[in-house]
């Protein structure tokens, strides 16, 4: 809990907007954006009472049908509960999250997400315990998001509703158990322990709009005598005074106003990365850029086409058979080890695992290793202290990276549209026209970082080359996954 003095009835001129700066073409949006985020500080009450429904209906789609027999040959989505709750969960939900932190930040994360709703409620009557150094460990996003995908592949987390159950369910489970340990009316796990935490953050860095703090502004107020009292919560324990980016921020409004120096504002989309993802080296970012969404994330999404992991196991198979090694053939795990669903013909036996893990490691370190190279060659191009380069270099590579997991997510959307008679021809053009784009994106990203730098024409030529090459990597996977392979 923050207290501070703030002068009441704010000047008009009392926040001077970054718009001048960023935007100096919005002189109508930057108003309009801050009397928005004024709207969603004076409105925390009706946000409440929008949170818990979108609780209640969370928890009735995704407890309920893991209860229910699976969909026959004639359900459809408006006729059949575990259809519409897959549909809601991964072809809506889970694609159009991530779209909704490029155009809006984490708003997601402090007007609508349940978990952030119900951690924070039981940390209001919980133990309160101080947060422990575990928990504040850097590696958990990356860690946490890579185990839940994997997981996630192993037991069909997207087809079937018992998997959903046990990997959100949990998922909510440890967010009200965390909640109830440590913290007194924050969002621990939001903050630390969330496994999307990491990939919500390098997407918010894209926004073009964020809550800005105001330096001067928030100087002036403290030296005013004129000043009232308001408690300013930041659930997910943002250090409001230096915020100077988006990816930590909830977008809640609460501290809109604050010392009248917070606004809601508009800033050129990607500009964080430019200007202040350089300032401290973030190695967990790079990893969860460079090995988890371009690589991991891929590898995940390519297995069930490859016809690479279909030899593979064949492979693995014929040698099994010649040896008379038969138990990893024939032996089924329950359904919370590997996919196991007789009534749908469909079964993963310890083989179909063990290929399953092999081919998304194998994936993983293939295009993790590669573009990390690229990165690498880049930084020592531009000069001293390459370090740090490369990991600024790896910033630029999100929007091609988000691009890759929103569109291999959105498949999902559009099979299960299909498959209601939608013709959806528009599709095609559609990805190929986002895929593009955002790898036109990363490359005028690069630039501008590599420009920051004190390097001759010809280095920075060459170092955007080779971020642009690494770039394509991730386009070529996407590629092979809509146009190659299917």
């Amino acid at each position: 809990m923050t207290s501070s003095l703030i002068p009441p009835a704010p000047p008009a001129k009392a926040v001077p907007l970054e718009s001048q700066v960023h935007a100096g073409r919005g002189g109508l949006i930057t108003p309009w954006l801050a009397w928005a985020g004024e709207g969603l500080r004076r409105r925390q009450k009706r946000i409440q009472r929008l949170q818990w429904g979108v609780v209640a209906i969370y928890l009735v789609l995704v407890a309920v049908p893991a209860f229910l027999p699976l969909p026959d040959r004639l359900s459809h989505l408006l006729n059949n509960l575990t259809l519409f709750a897959q549909f809601v969960f991964w072809g809506v939900w889970w694609p159009f999250v991530l779209l909704s932190m490029v155009v809006a930040g984490r708003s997601w994360c402090g007007l609508f997400c349940p978990e952030g709703t119900l951690t924070e409620a039981v940390s209001r009557i919980g133990l309160g315990y101080a947060v422990p150094r575990w928990i504040k460990w850097k590696g958990w996003p990356f860690v946490a998001f890579s185990l839940t995908t994997i997981y996630g592949q192993m037991v069909s987390v997207y087809q079937y509703p018992k998997p959903a159950l046990l990997i959100l369910g949990g998922s909510t489970l440890g967010a009200i158990i965390i909640g109830f340990l440590y913290g007194r009316n924050h969002r621990v796990w939001c903050r630390y322990l969330c496994p999307v935490n990491g990939v919500f953050g390098l997407l918010a860095k894209l926004a073009p709009v964020h809550f800005r703090v105001d330096e001067e502004a928030w100087a002036h107020s403290r030296r005013s005598k004129n000043a009232g009292v308001r408690a300013v919560n930041c659930a997910p324990l943002v250090a409001i005074k230096t915020m100077r980016g988006a990816a930590d921020c909830h977008m809640c409004g609460r501290c809109s106003g604050f010392r009248n120096a917070i606004s809601l504002s508009p800033r050129v989309p990607g500009d964080e990365i430019v200007r202040v993802a350089g300032a401290t080296p973030k190695p967990w970012e790079s990893l969860l850029i460079v090995f988890g969404l371009m690589g991991l994330a891929m590898g995940a999404f390519h297995w069930s086409v490859s016809p690479w992991y279909v030899s593979l196991k064949q492979a693995c198979a014929s040698w099994l058979v010649d040896h008379s090694i038969l138990w990893p053939l024939s032996l089924q795990p329950p359904w919370w080890i590997l996919t196991d669903y007789p009534a749908a013909n469909d079964q993963m036996a310890f083989l179909d695992g063990a290929v399953l893990l092999i081919y998304i490691g194998t994936t993983t370190l293939a295009i993790g290793l590669t573009v990390a190279l690229c990165l690498w060659v880049a930084a020592r191009l531009l000069g001293p202290a390459p370090r740090a380069k490369f990991h600024h270099l790896a910033q630029s590579l999100i929007p091609v990276a988000g691009c890759g997991v929103f569109l291999g997510l959105s498949a999902i959307t559009v099979t299960m549209l299909r498959a209601e008679g939608f013709a959806l021809a528009f599709v095609g053009p559609l990805r190929a026209l986002l895929l593009g784009g955002a790898a036109l994106w990363t490359i005028w990203l690069a630039w501008r970082i590599t420009g920051l730098r004190d390097a001759l024409r010809w280095r920075r030529f060459a170092a955007t080359l080779c971020v642009t090459i690494a770039a394509m990597i991730g386009v070529a996977s996407t590629a092979m996954l809509f146009w190659v392979w299917q």
